[in-house]
């Protein structure tokens, strides 16, 4: 991130405004409304600023801005239309180690001014870096439609009762619990409907019959698909949320365990060809060891955990133990790569059935059902081929699929890496010796590839 966001306490702090236009008028609301102490300087004081001399109780100095002018001031603003101006006051600001914004200068600025939605308490910010504040601007317009008013007397009444909770729910773990379920239950429905009195009450009722005991954990065994964050469901986002642990395999992007809870703690158990950072029965035995310590566990997994995902021997282990879990599907790395790549797995014109299989076994070979994957008008995707491609083209050919049936092998589906490479049976496996190829990959053959070059929107493609 370019700028670190955090939260000043500018209540009665002295701050420093220079300029005295309707820009500075905009910054000087902001300041007034946390609560500071403002001194404007300028020598032209427009009829808004004057106003609110009295309004805002400022104290306004009609002159030059000056060095010494700087003086236990704690941030200043610089909101002139003069760029000597606003370098100088920048320069002035510097040598003091004052934070100084310059307005519409974003190399000038220690600090900028977000976009802002404001439930006081609850106060969110939407900052593009200086980059584009229009954009900013736009998407609090969006955040405002869809958290209202009510959400500030919501986080009120959560402050009014924190220390209550605390003494009385001394587990950390559990008060995060119990204040997600009244933050996000009735107590949360009562106040988005006015009844303030009655929020209150059952709040304080759901304080009262809290008792301390062990939380019991829970699993989530999530899909985290097939690379693209934004192609998680709306539940997978909502738990991982939640989740105290994340366990989480090779294929899981960065950008998805970004949009994790930030305080959560992550365990890698991604496996490897040959490599495995955990033995599927010890990553197994640790969802239940997790789960048992009162912690909810999300596990995630590349694709869809229930195809090639090794998704039933988890929950398996997690009902002999007694686990409760739920399962989160995910889109599965053969719809969502091919999707991306401009191949339908199915078309009336080339395929009426689809098949998906793995590439490699337990023992690492590639003894598939040939007989059954080269029959015409269907499609075939193979999940980690990669290393026996040379071997499953040479087995397809000879059991009686075309040599030049066309074949795909996509790299990095969905992502903005995602790489297609097309060709057929019998080419395919020289053209991939001459890329420098790497897993995730998937396989898809069929005639239905021979629609890649017509369908492909995906604009982030690399052939």
């Amino acid at each position: 991130m370019d700028y670190f966001p955090i939260s000043l306490k500018l209540t009665q702090q002295p701050c420093l405004v220079v300029g005295a236009g309707n820009c500075a008028a905009r910054k000087i609301e902001l300041l007034s409304r946390a609560g500071a102490k403002i001194t404007v300087i300028a020598c032209d004081i427009s009829s808004q600023v004057a106003a609110m001399q009295i309004t805002h109780n400022l104290i306004v100095r009609q002159k030059d801005f000056e060095a010494n002018d700087l003086s236990d001031f704690k941030l200043v603003v610089s909101a002139t239309n003069d760029m000597a101006t606003n370098q100088f006051v920048r320069e002035c600001a510097k040598a003091k180690a004052i934070w100084v914004n310059v307005v519409d200068s974003p190399a000038l600025c220690d600090f900028i001014f977000p976009a802002i939605v404001d439930r006081a308490p609850l106060t969110i910010a939407i900052s593009s870096g200086g980059a584009s504040p229009v954009l900013a601007r736009l998407l609090r317009a969006k955040i405002e439609t869809v958290i209202p008013p009510a959400y500030g007397t919501l986080a009120k009444l959560a402050e009014k009762f924190r220390e209550t909770v605390k003494q009385k729910i001394t587990v950390p773990s559990n008060r995060r619990i119990f204040w997600e379920n009244m933050l996000q239950g009735r107590v949360a429905e009562l106040v988005f409907s006015g009844q303030n009195d009655a929020a209150e009450y059952e709040l304080t009722q759901a304080i009262e019959q809290t008792a301390e005991s062990k939380t019991c954990g829970e699993v989530y065994l999530i899909g985290a698909g097939p690379g693209a964050a934004d192609l998680l469901t709306f539940r997978a986002l909502r738990l991982m949320q939640q989740a105290d642990v994340v366990v989480y395999d090779r294929l899981v992007s960065t950008d998805i365990l970004d949009l994790a809870r930030r305080d959560s703690e992550k365990i890698y158990v991604g496996k490897e060809r040959s490599r495995h950072a955990l033995p599927q029965e010890d990553i197994n035995a640790l969802l239940v060891k997790l789960a048992k310590e009162g912690k909810r566990v999300a596990r995630l997994k590349g694709g869809d955990p229930f195809i090639f995902g090794r998704g039933g021997e988890e929950i398996e282990t997690l009902m002999e133990q007694g686990v409760v879990f739920q399962v989160v599907p995910g889109i599965t790395a053969a719809t969502g790569c091919a999707s991306y790549a401009g191949i339908p797995l199915t078309h009336r014109d080339h395929a009426q059935s689809c098949i998906f299989v793995t590439g490699h076994l337990k023992d690492d070979s590639v003894h598939l059902n040939w007989t059954q994957l080269a029959v015409p008008n269907q499609t075939v995707v193979i999940y980690m081929g990669l290393v026996g491609l040379e071997q499953i083209c040479q087995s397809l050919i000879a059991h009686g699929s075309a040599a030049d049936l066309p074949i795909a092998l996509v790299q990095d589906g969905t992502t903005s890496q995602q790489r297609v490479i097309t060709g057929t049976l019998s080419t395919l496996p020289e053209i991939v010796k001459h890329e420098s190829i790497k897993p995730p990959t998937l396989i898809i053959i069929g005639t239905v590839v021979s629609l890649h070059e017509k369908l492909n929107w995906f604009a982030n493609k690399v052939d």
